[in-house]
């Protein structure tokens, strides 16, 4: 998969079983989607900030393999696939010494905040998806 982020797992991620949270599997995930992003190039402040373009998630769904725990240190793969002119998709593989402990994927549209209609992904979004598509990088969390 293209592009690999570090995370160590943090106590407020778990529940009382003492594994990560279903909804904190996502957020790991998200997180691996903005390092991504930002190593692209790409402006977290004004991309977040949707003054003309948004790219809500459509779809998002998670596959749970092994448990994770507080301390665990994992990598988050991710691969993003272009849709059509106006979508993409991420896939995530969060592995645990090279197993498999999720996978997830979300669905993005491009849209255009005033109207909330479809439109193109623009330049700076293809040259993302273009990046990420193959050929890995490895970025720790705290580099971040």
């Amino acid at each position: 998969m293209g592009y690999v982020f570090e995370h160590q797992v943090r106590f407020h991620e778990t529940d009382g079983a003492g594994v990560v949270y279903f909804a904190n599997e996502l957020v790991i995930c998200h997180s691996a989607y903005e390092a991504s992003l930002a190593a692209a190039g790409i402006d977290l402040r004004a991309f977040f900030g949707a003054e003309t373009l948004a790219y809500p998630i459509v779809h998002a769904s998670v596959d749970f393999r092994r448990p994770l725990h507080c301390g665990d240190r994992v990598a988050i793969h991710l691969a993003p696939t272009r849709l059509d002119d106006s979508s993409f998709a991420i896939q995530y593989q969060i592995k645990r010494q090279e197993i498999v402990a999720a996978q997830a994927q979300t669905r993005h549209v491009c849209i255009a905040v005033a109207s909330r209609d479809r439109c193109p992904l623009p330049a700076e979004m293809t040259g993302w998806l273009d990046r990420w598509s193959e050929g890995p990088s490895l970025v720790r969390a705290e580099d971040s």
